[in-house]
């Protein structure tokens, strides 16, 4: 189901239905919602990005990746798309990937009160043993063999399942969200708090992986453990 658009590709408010497509301004096709970032202007007449798609106010909506809202930037997407002029901050791009990184482990943090979450390496080895986990976690600073023993002691113990494997964090990030000291390594089970903690971890991904995802690269940030 496509927007309602005007001639400038603006949309008629935050409304929208699930599996909705929006157009980019940048790319000039349509895709999913998931795959958009919407833009709305704030009383200043700055854009400010609508990663949650509430925010009151026609939009407009680019491909969620930095070398599309580089573009955007670049030819002047924003002020041809509203018909005005605005206000882009410097730091727009920088300033879109940190809310998505928040958003991301703020799910986590929703996923760690449910009980979904398991921290250590010990504890998550011995949760491979009994349960085929959703997903394992490992921040950017975790020892490659440390976190390649876990990954093939999953395979081992469930031949033939995916596990998705997250390394898009870092350590200090991580212990934020869990609230605990030193996570080098987690586990996800399954449940809605994760699924939605690996949809936004996914997300950021695209968005920081840019062309690569446009070719159909896997990222090895967010990965399947069919690609170990």
């Amino acid at each position: 189901m496509l927007a309602r658009l005007d001639e400038n590709g603006l949309d008629q408010g935050p409304r929208h239905k699930a599996g909705a497509e929006r157009f980019c301004a940048v790319a000039g096709t349509t895709a999913p919602v998931t795959a958009m970032i919407r833009f709305v202007l704030g009383p200043d007449g700055s854009v400010v990005p609508d990663l949650r798609r509430r925010l009151p106010g026609r939009g407009i909506w680019i491909t969620g990746t930095r070398q599309a809202l580089r573009a955007a930037v670049a030819r002047k997407i924003f002020a041809r798309s509203f018909k005005r002029e605005v206000r882009v901050p410097p730091d727009l791009i920088d300033c879109v990937e940190r809310l998505m990184e928040q958003a991301a482990l703020d799910a986590l943090s929703i996923a760690h009160k449910a009980a979904k979450v398991i921290t250590g390496a010990a504890r998550v080895e011995a949760a491979i043993a009994r349960e085929p986990l959703l997903a394992i976690l490992h921040a950017r600073e975790a020892a490659a063999d440390a976190a390649r023993h876990l990954r093939e002691a999953f395979r081992r113990r469930w031949p033939g399942r995916d596990v998705a494997v997250v390394e898009a964090f870092a350590s200090s990030r991580l212990d934020l969200a869990l609230g605990r000291p030193n996570v080098v390594h987690a586990a996800l089970l399954a449940g809605p708090e994760s699924e939605t903690f690996l949809a936004r971890a996914a997300r950021l991904d695209r968005f920081r992986t840019e062309a690569k995802q446009e070719r159909g690269v896997m990222s090895k940030r967010v990965r399947s453990a069919k690609n170990w």
